[in-house]
């Protein structure tokens, strides 16, 4: 059955469930036209995700909605942030690899 929901409205569902497995609560989740990065996050909680996020593939999805999520516990690169990451998205050196790729960043 397809959805009835429009592709941006997907992506902030899906940023919304990681929202909830990793207990962050993000003050809005925004889908925007970014052309230099996949997604942000401000000092607010406010995660920003590029609006053509939704044609890449979900694990990618994934990659940059936790990405941003962790940042609203943990603001800096770290080694906190990356055992979080390990944690929720084991295979994401392959994926920052592939970000590269695309000629955008995440939010650095």
């Amino acid at each position: 059955m397809k959805s009835s929901l429009y592709p941006e409205q997907l992506l902030q569902r899906r940023a919304m469930a990681w929202a909830i497995k990793l207990k962050v609560n993000p003050s809005r989740v925004v889908i925007q036209d970014l052309r230099t990065k996949w997604g942000s996050c401000s000092s607010d909680g406010v995660v920003t995700l590029a609006e053509d996020l939704v044609e890449m593939e979900p694990d990618f999805q994934d990659y940059v909605i936790v990405h941003e999520l962790i940042h609203i516990r943990v603001p800096s690169h770290g080694k906190h942030f990356q055992a979080l990451l390990s944690a929720h998205i084991p295979e994401w050196r392959a994926l920052e690899t592939s970000v590269g790729a695309t000629g955008r960043r995440i939010d650095e």
